[in-house]
């Protein structure tokens, strides 16, 4: 991001909507204190601007990689899941519950769509979060104790839970779950496009809604489609 010295905090984020995120992140109000320059936005929110401004400019650096996951042994493609995407998911409810509650409050009255955005998107991160709890503490231990059964050459102990389908069909049906409520939310915020006249936190909701929604499709993705079908192989 091509960065000017004495632009104020809301111009960059006017520019580039994904900087709120990082401004949210160092505790600098982008919307109605927007209208500081950076340096002095740091300086009032004791933020390191060195820092601030490195995350800045390499905010549209995007690092494609085409990943041949099928190929990936079961340990570690788990250990993927749970590192790249389990941790997304963590890192950002607080940071959206923050923006739905706060756009919930202050446009609500005039735009009904986001109060119902609010609790759709309240639940469904209380159920990701319990439904990730589970699959690291009872479906992954047991695909990861399979895997080395398997190159040890010996048995895996059954599982409390009889066959490995019965969690993945659990884990399925939440999946379904949690995508049916991100369709609902993409339909009551028009696919994410916020109003003519939206302020910088209701535009940052939006935005940080969508990459919220296609970082799932992809984990959803690696663990119906790969992850899953292979382990009840492996069982088997």
């Amino acid at each position: 991001m091509n960065l000017i010295e004495n632009k104020t905090v809301a111009e960059i984020v006017a520019e580039n909507i994904k900087t709120a995120h990082i401004f949210k992140k160092h505790g600098i109000d982008f919307c109605c204190g927007g209208g500081i320059t950076i340096e002095k936005a740091c300086e009032k929110n004791n933020a390191d601007y060195s820092v601030l401004k490195k995350e800045l400019e390499g905010i549209d650096t995007v690092v494609s990689k085409a990943y041949d996951y099928n190929s990936w042994d079961l340990s570690f493609l788990v250990d993927h899941i749970q590192n790249v995407h389990h941790t997304y998911v963590e890192e950002n409810i607080p940071l959206l519950v923050q923006y739905a509650n706060k756009v919930a409050k202050v446009h609500g009255h005039h735009y009904a769509e986001v109060v119902e955005i609010n609790k759709l998107f309240a639940e469904v991160a209380n159920e990701l979060t319990m439904h990730m709890m589970k699959e690291e503490r009872i479906l992954f231990p047991y695909i990861k104790q399979m895997v080395k059964a398997e190159k040890e050459g010996t048995f895996s102990e059954k599982p409390h839970f009889g066959t490995v389908k019965n969690p993945i069909q659990m884990m399925e049906n939440e999946h379904e779950n949690a995508g049916d409520v991100f369709k609902e939310i993409a339909r009551l915020s028009n696919n994410y496009t916020p109003p003519e006249n939206a302020c910088n936190t209701f535009r940052a909701l939006y935005a940080k809604l969508e990459e919220f929604e296609q970082d799932l499709h992809q984990h959803i993705h690696l663990e119906n489609n790969i992850l899953f079908p292979k382990a009840i192989q492996l069982e088997q």
